[in-house]
């Protein structure tokens, strides 16, 4: 971790890595999320699974937390030594002629992103954790669909699912694309690996805002 801090080259590589991963587990979490449109017995099945299989728990549950913290912080170190390297702001700056409005503003989407991992693990996390492991209820492989539904009830917390979304897609807009250049990957096939990230950035958020939608309009 020393080193992954006081070298560029290094944090970019740890920031892209990390980034490639959660974007791995996004995929995989829409999959399942996208389940519950289908079919109930089917997303109650697969999340069972998932809440009571001993890898995902105790393996790749915390390795995904562990690549969420890191992601995160290395984000906003990259951010503080960027604006610290030009402590002067320009007397006339005009950002757009050089850059895209996402590229410039990573560290804000990414906050807001951040922000909303809180209250998805407040709504989900937290409960399944307490439900298991501190109020102690028998197990239950019914019951994932309606907890899940049950969030989309109120018109605020599925529009800020939306907002959030939305703010997912810009991040990823710019953000996917970086991590195959920050590790040299994106040369050769840039035109492709652009095309690609484009449409993970739009689709995979839409398809959360539309899972969120159908179970809001369901309720009603």
């Amino acid at each position: 971790m020393g080193g992954i801090l006081n070298s560029s080259i290094a944090r970019k590589v740890a920031m892209a890595l990390s980034g490639l991963f959660l974007v791995l587990f996004l995929l995989q979490h829409f999959i399942i999320n996208f389940t519950s449109v289908l079919s109930a017995d089917s997303f109650n099945e697969i999340s069972h699974f998932m809440g009571t299989n001993i890898l995902v728990q105790f393996l790749l549950q915390p390795i995904l937390i562990f690549g969420v913290i890191l992601h995160f912080v290395l984000g906003i170190i990259l951010e503080f030594r960027n604006r610290r390297a030009r402590p002067i702001n320009y007397e006339s700056f005009n950002g757009s002629a050089n850059s895209s409005w996402m590229s410039r503003n990573m560290i804000y989407t990414g906050l807001v992103v951040l922000a909303f991992l809180g209250l998805h693990f407040y709504d989900f996390w937290v409960p399944e954790m307490v439900h298991k492991y501190v109020e102690s209820h028998p197990e239950d492989p019914t019951r994932y669909y309606h907890e899940t539904v049950e969030k989309f009830e109120s018109p605020v917390r599925t529009g800020l699912y939306v907002l959030s979304f939305i703010l997912l897609s810009l991040h990823l807009y710019h953000g996917f694309s970086s991590s195959f250049q920050s590790m040299g990957w994106a040369n050769k096939y840039a035109k492709g690996v652009r095309g690609f990230t484009v449409a993970y950035a739009i689709l995979i958020p839409l398809g959360f805002i539309f899972i969120a939608l159908y179970h809001y309009f369901n309720n009603v």
